[in-house]
């Protein structure tokens, strides 16, 4: 393993939040222009990664970091091999394109500046999450990455739809963050590791009998951010976001999150029946919902957003399926589609910008107006349906020459595959051919040919696709082979090119072109033919996340009732219960009741300083009036004030007798100045229940302090404090010590809780005394 310069690498990691940081400013300078310099963000995060390839392709990982927390032996880590040298180069390079797609695409825009700053935040996430070696890093921007896109998904925050899609994205995606969280707290303990380095080469989670705890849990985060059913329905309705974040959360950010966490953990947590089996299924689950939906749609977005869903399913069925070939075909189509479908979103977008629609069924014969548009339109679809010699035909030979392997498990996940590659071919032809041949069909805008920042991204991402497959020795020597061999956990190389192979894959091929034409002509009868099913079918996800959101409402309205009536009576009731239980409970349960224990004779004064307790007591109970009962409450401090002096503490006995001062004098000037009914009204029947819950803690906590006192004294704190004081804190009163250096935090919570508390009555005291006098005549009325 290769060391790291950390200083350049830790730069490069936080460069996007940087140029988050200044591109509000940058755009009020220069407007749209300042993609072109924001751009050269990710530009530079390209070259840098770029640097890696030749030692990761040459079996050298890298990896460099600094510790962070070291009690807790967390550090701020990273680590390259083929997998996050790919995802990293992905993320920056697409990224680079975006930026610039964004300055052409939301050019005009008032909040231009607040995209940008958005978008570089999204990819600073995405890039460290890719990268991340230590566990927390990892989660923290897992956790970033459902932050940020909720931000973009509802950067049209005045929409209702807009700030609805963002929400669900962050509910759904933050759920399965927190599930992320518990399975790598699970893996840590099993492991006793907290980096994903350190594992790789483990076969202890697989031998654990924790495994399947691990597994459910890790899939929770990877199923809910890579959209897999039931999950998938968010993904669509984020393509309420400009269509720049579209193509950038589906090319090779957020979505895919998901897929990176399953292939990164396949070399330690695959080839199990559970993962073989669970993977799949609900992979190809996926690819068929995600296409057969797609079918439905009219919108471009969206045609692509649920093929998105359907190439994530693919992706996890193929990781999941366990094979190397499997896996090689997994990593062929992770790198096509982030090409193709990049490009797909950012022609679909610029045919809406263009246009003025994103409706397929009123768009057609603008090739001519758009001719370039056009051509990355075509390049994109010919990869996304997998005909050479792009390379989404390297993908999909690979796809069927990694299932097709005869047994019964094999042949029913081909067909699965067959289905939703021809679906997918036919779609992708549907965006990318359909609006720019035919009869020219009018729309609300007259098209024409965007600017270079609106086609560039498009173009380049389309022309990668072929080049890259044209030169497929170079693009699996450095790329392609180095991801495989990290995902599968031990070398691969992969040599699949543009040149047809008589067999199995290529005749699966052929039909794949020859079922998606026939869809393709087919659509219209297709989509009506899916409207119905659905409508029949009526309920579903999405559905279910809105009743399941206004469930939650009413059943916090309806707890949210019963324990915070607005009583203050029933709130302090509840607390002095709870504290009951505590004392009494673990007592009983755990047989340790005190001992009664013997006194010595007190002193006349002694039982004078009691006398008067008792005195100051019945006055409490027995007083007609609050202000009464609040004088006479003092008189408890002052004995206990007392006994301290007797005890010979007299700096706790004059702490005591100035608290308690203090106490009577506010509360019988908030008293007088709220207007409140002098007297308690209430019946005594209404008063017996206090009376007793008042006896009951009094006891309860006079046999737990009784129980305390039996315990040996440990006077390690008193030592420790009679020691130091003086040499640390240069303080002679130790309590004084004790109170503003040792528990100089405690001291400041309670000062804190005195302000809150002086602020609280403030506001009552300054209440209207019409208002405090209606407010009286209600609370008389719920008593009565």
């Amino acid at each position: 393993m290769a060391a790291d310069g950390p200083l350049l690498t830790f730069f490069v990691l936080i460069l996007p939040f940087i140029a988050a940081g200044l591109a509000p400013l940058l755009t009020r300078w220069l407007a749209h222009n300042a993609a072109w310099v924001l751009a050269l963000a990710p530009l530079f995060i390209f070259y840098h990664f770029a640097g890696f390839l030749p030692s990761v392709a040459a079996g050298e990982p890298v990896a460099g970091g600094y510790s962070w927390i070291e009690r807790l032996n967390v550090e701020f880590s990273w680590y390259l091999d083929g997998l996050s040298l790919t995802f990293a180069l992905l993320i920056s390079g697409i990224g680079t394109l975006v930026v610039l797609y964004s300055g052409g695409y939301l050019k005009g825009n008032p909040q231009q500046g607040r995209f940008f700053s958005f978008i570089l935040m999204f990819m600073g996430a995405m890039q460290g999450l890719v990268v991340a070696d230590s566990f927390l890093m990892l989660f923290v921007f897992w956790e970033l990455t459902s932050i940020t896109s909720f931000l973009l998904i509802g950067f049209d925050h005045v929409r209702e739809a807009s700030r609805r899609a963002a929400l669900q994205a962050l509910v759904v995606t933050g759920a399965g963050g927190l599930s992320l969280l518990a399975g790598l707290l699970v893996i840590t303990s099993i492991t006793g590791e907290h980096s994903l380095s350190a594992i790789l080469d483990s076969d202890a989670l697989r031998a654990s009998p924790l495994y399947i705890a691990a597994l459910l849990l890790i899939l929770g985060g990877a199923f809910t951010k890579s959209a897999q059913f039931p999950f998938h329905f968010w993904l669509p309705n984020a393509m309420e976001a400009p269509t720049p974040v579209s193509a950038y959360l589906h090319s090779a950010t957020m979505v895919k999150a998901g897929v990176y966490l399953l292939m990164r953990l396949n070399p330690v947590m695959g080839e199990t029946v559970a993962w073989e089996t669970i993977l799949p299924i609900f992979g190809g689950t996926t690819l068929l919902v995600g296409t057969l939906l797609a079918v439905r749609q009219t919108d471009l977005k969206l045609m692509l957003a649920y093929t998105t869903v359907a190439s994530l399913g693919l992706l996890v069925m193929l990781t999941g399926f366990g094979s190397k070939v499997a896996v090689e075909a997994a990593v062929l189509y992770l790198i096509a589609h982030s090409m193709f479908k990049g490009a797909l979103f950012m022609v679909a977008g610029a045919i809406d910008h263009e246009t003025g629609t994103r409706d397929i069924t009123q768009l057609g014969g603008i090739g001519r107006a758009m001719p370039i548009t056009f051509a990355a339109a075509v390049l994109a679809a010919l990869s996304m349906g997998g005909l050479p010699p792009f390379f989404g035909f390297l993908a999909k030979e690979e796809i069927y020459a990694g299932l097709a392997t005869g047994a019964g498990w094999g042949i029913l996940l081909t067909v699965v595959a067959l289905i939703g590659n021809a679906l997918m071919f036919a779609i992708g032809f549907a965006v990318g051919l359909k609006p720019f041949t035919g009869a020219r069909v009018e729309t609300p805008k007259t098209p024409h040919e965007g600017p270079i920042l609106l086609w560039l991204g498009p173009l380049v991402l389309a022309v990668s696709g072929l080049v890259s497959a044209l030169l497929s020795e170079g693009s699996h020597h450095l790329i392609s082979s180095p991801m495989a061999s990290a995902v599968y956990g031990e070398p691969v190389s992969i040599h699949i090119s543009v040149i047809p192979h008589i067999g199995m894959p290529l005749l699966l091929s052929v039909i794949t072109v020859a079922l998606g034409i026939l869809a393709y002509m087919s659509l219209a009868r297709g989509r009506a033919a899916m409207t119905s099913t659905l409508a029949a079918i009526g309920w579903g996800p999405d559905r279910g996340f809105d009743q399941a959101i206004r469930g939650l409402i009413r059943s916090s309205y309806s707890v949210t009732g019963v324990i915070q009536s607005g009583r203050l009576d029933n709130y302090v009731t509840t607390v002095f219960t709870v504290l009951i239980a505590a004392l009494f409970v673990p007592m009983l349960v755990f047989d340790e009741l005190p001992a009664i224990p013997t006194f010595s004779p007190l002193h006349f004064y002694e039982w004078a300083v009691l006398a008067v307790a008792f005195i100051g007591l019945g006055a409490v109970v027995w007083a007609r009036d609050r202000l009464t009962a609040i004088v006479s409450l003092g008189i408890q401090g002052f004995a206990v004030a007392l006994i301290f002096m007797l005890l010979g503490a007299p700096d706790l006995s004059f702490t005591q007798f100035m608290v308690e001062t203090l106490a009577v004098v506010i509360l019988a000037l908030v008293m007088t100045r709220l207007r409140l009914s002098p007297t308690d009204h209430r019946p005594t029947r209404e008063k017996v229940p206090d009376v007793l819950i008042a006896v009951a803690c009094g006891l309860g906590l006079s046999l737990f302090l009784l129980r305390v006192i039996e315990l040996p004294f440990d006077t390690t704190l008193s030592v420790f404090f009679a020691e130091n004081s003086r040499v640390i804190a240069h303080g002679r009163n130790i309590v004084n010590v004790i109170l503003v250096d040792f528990r100089g935090l405690d001291t400041l919570g309670e000062i804190a809780v005195v302000m809150i508390a002086g602020l609280a009555i403030l506001a009552l005291v300054r209440i209207r005394p019409g208002r405090a006098q209606v407010d009286l005549k209600s609370a008389r009325e719920r008593e009565s």
